[in-house]
């Protein structure tokens, strides 16, 4: 086999509570995660030595701050195989949008070079090595709907919550994860999500209850910052959304629907004034 085409799937959170900081300087997070069909599509093709990485979309960086590389080279690390490999990326997921596309990228290069090169590595190692590239990594790896605790790497597979209708708005500002943690204030969040209803209503696959109670403590840091986040998200309830939140740490917000009919009209509102606005479904 020399060349493999794999699909990585990009993430939202249904909700999202950070908890505190812990003494290496991350956050403790209680958080559940769902796998969208909005994807991006990365070619693997064997080279000889070294790695080649090639992508359509110019904000995405193609030398070792790049997922797709730190996958290649921790591979190359763990196993000690010497082979090179040509990375082709043809980009759909809005670069830093809160939709882990770095991190689905990354996944999708674990799993196919695992494939390609015979590793036969299992899904736990990948996970491990993937938590070593980035926290949002294993659960790309994962996939499906998950709950997950500490820095994210605590995964806990749940009841697929899969074919639900999602619309999603990227107003392109480039928002920095760290600025989010940097500038969040624990002492202001007055009251906890409850994260176990949420796991109720997903093994209810009760749509209208979850995606009414949805929650993510990081909006009141980017809220301040950029009012059109939470401009969205009240546009996206009046044109029919059963609820509507900021993915991770933004800027994407996106809304859960029932009608696709609804769906659509606020496709077209949105579309008036945000260039990124996309339909999707829960995988």
């Amino acid at each position: 086999m020399h060349e493999i085409i794999l699909e990585a799937f990009g993430k939202i959170n249904l909700s999202l509570d950070v908890l505190h900081r812990r003494p290496d300087g991350y956050h403790e997070l209680n958080t559940i995660m769902q796998q969208i069909d909005l994807k991006d599509t990365i070619i693997l093709k064997e080279l000889e030595k070294g790695i080649k990485i090639e992508c359509n979309h110019e904000g995405v960086p193609l030398d070792n701050s790049n997922l797709v590389y730190k996958a290649w080279e921790k591979i190359v690390e763990k196993t000690g195989i010497n082979k090179g490999v040509h990375i082709i990326i043809d980009k759909k997921i809005p670069v830093a949008s809160g939709l882990a596309g770095g991190s689905a990228n990354g996944a999708a290069v674990l799993k196919g070079l695992n494939t390609l090169w015979n590793l036969n590595l299992s899904y736990e190692e990948l996970k491990d090595i993937g938590l070593e590239i980035g926290a949002d990594v294993p659960f790309c790896i994962m996939g499906g709907t998950a709950h997950a605790k500490g820095i994210g790497e605590k995964l806990t597979k749940l009841r697929s919550f899969s074919n639900k209708m999602v619309l999603l708005a990227n107003v392109g500002i480039p928002i920095s994860t760290a600025y989010v943690y940097e500038n969040l204030n624990l002492k202001d969040i007055n009251s906890r999500i409850d994260i176990d209803k949420m796991l109720e209503y997903i093994e209810d696959d009760n749509l209208p209850k979850l995606a009414e109670n949805m929650a993510n403590v990081m909006e009141q840091v980017v809220i301040k910052e950029y009012p059109i986040i939470d401009e969205i998200k009240k546009d996206m309830i009046r044109y029919g959304a059963l609820g509507s939140m900021m993915s991770g740490s933004g800027p994407t917000v996106f809304g859960l629907f029932d009608d696709e009919e609804k769906l659509y009209r606020c496709k077209n509102e949105l579309e008036k004034r945000i260039k990124n606005v996309f339909i999707a479904k829960t995988v």
